[in-house]
């Protein structure tokens, strides 16, 4: 059957601000020493699996020139172009029309566009599981990632222990983020996996759930890809899309449907989700420091210290993070790099948009 990938690409990024910004996000950066984006990062993984005119990108209407430039060998009709944001259960579902209509039916990679693999041949390996498990049925497969460590800021899979077959197991639920305790539970039990977000299934599998489980988004999704191929398709995406409902695949499908399986993953997967995770993705000095940059630092650890062209000098600083770009500079300590949203909250009170 054939194998498409569809690359989720129209997030905001706010927790990477300054550097992300609105006019161009988080997974059009490179955070890594290597130049590449972490969108072409995402594409490029996958090339043993699928084709480039195999890709489909679903992001902002405002950032398909973005798209286009970095991704030179996807096809234009490859990019959709949502025209206002509404979660993932439309994004999903208005690709998994697209394809079905194209192909009549194909295995479907749904992937965020901003998570880093380390093990890029073990995760090309268990994605080739993750395919042929979905190609049976109406099973709708997610890749669980093997806790390391009791981590709050993840939700959580519980899967069936002794339901796998060749590594692909049952879920029995899906569980919110936790308090440190309860996670210091789910790792001593060893039957939780992080959810990563990256899904595998049929087209037919997840619209046949979509139209179970979300039969108001279904009936607003039919006549938008039913239009797809034709000069129609842009008005009613343009008219209908906006009028969907908002809702995460998540809540909408997977917490409620059937035949949902896992493959728990050891490939070194981040999902690149603030600024510490630039020590986590690149080499650290031995006071644990993360530097990128013209950095002059004394009596200093454990900071993460990124700039664009100008020195930066640091003294007597400890578990801090430093990111500096033209027009603005942020100072912050590593327990608040979660709440870095609450600064752009701040500068839309002030209107000063350009910054944002």
């Amino acid at each position: 059957m054939k194998v498409t990938a569809v690359i989720m690409a129209g997030g905001k990024g706010e927790r990477f601000w300054p550097r992300s910004r609105t006019a161009r996000p988080k997974q059009f950066l490179s955070l890594t020493t290597d130049g590449e984006t972490m969108l072409q990062k995402t594409v490029a993984r996958l090339l043993p699996l699928v084709a480039p005119e195999d890709v489909y990108i679903v992001t902002n209407a405002s950032y398909t020139d973005l798209v286009a430039e970095q991704l030179p060998d996807v096809p234009a009709e490859n990019v959709i172009a949502e025209p206002a944001p509404r979660n993932t259960a439309p994004c999903i579902g208005l690709a998994a029309g697209i394809i079905r209509k194209k192909y009549d039916d194909a295995v479907m990679l749904v992937l965020p566009s901003d998570h880093l693999i380390h093990s890029e041949d073990m995760y090309v390996d268990t994605l080739r599981r993750a395919v042929m498990a979905a190609e049976h049925g109406e099973n709708l497969v997610t890749l669980g990632i093997t806790p390391t460590y009791p981590e709050t800021g993840y939700g959580y899979i519980k899967y069936v222990k002794g339901s796998g077959r060749s590594g692909v197991y049952d879920v029995e639920r899906f569980v919110e983020k936790p308090d440190l305790e309860t996670a210091k539970g789910y790792l001593r039990e060893r039957s939780y996996l992080w959810n990563s977000g990256m899904f595998i299934w049929k087209a037919s599998s997840i619209l046949t759930n979509i139209e179970r489980l979300m039969p108001d988004l279904a009936a607003g999704l039919a006549p938008i890809c039913d239009a797809y191929g034709t000069d129609a398709f842009a008005d009613e995406l343009e008219r209908r899309f906006p009028e969907l409902p908002s809702q995460s695949i998540d809540f909408g499908i997977m917490e409620r449907a059937e035949h949902i399986l896992t493959i728990p993953g050891s490939f070194g997967w981040d999902d690149v989700g603030s600024w510490l995770a630039l020590e986590r993705i690149n080499a650290v000095d031995t006071d644990g420091n993360m530097f990128d940059g013209d950095i002059v630092a004394v009596d200093t650890r454990n900071c993460t210290v990124t700039g664009s062209s100008r020195l930066i000098a640091t003294l007597g600083l400890e578990d801090m993070v430093i990111v500096d770009t033209p027009d603005a500079l942020l100072v912050c300590d590593k327990n608040s790099t979660q709440n870095i949203k609450q600064i752009l909250a701040k500068l839309r009170e002030q209107s000063r948009g350009e910054l944002l």
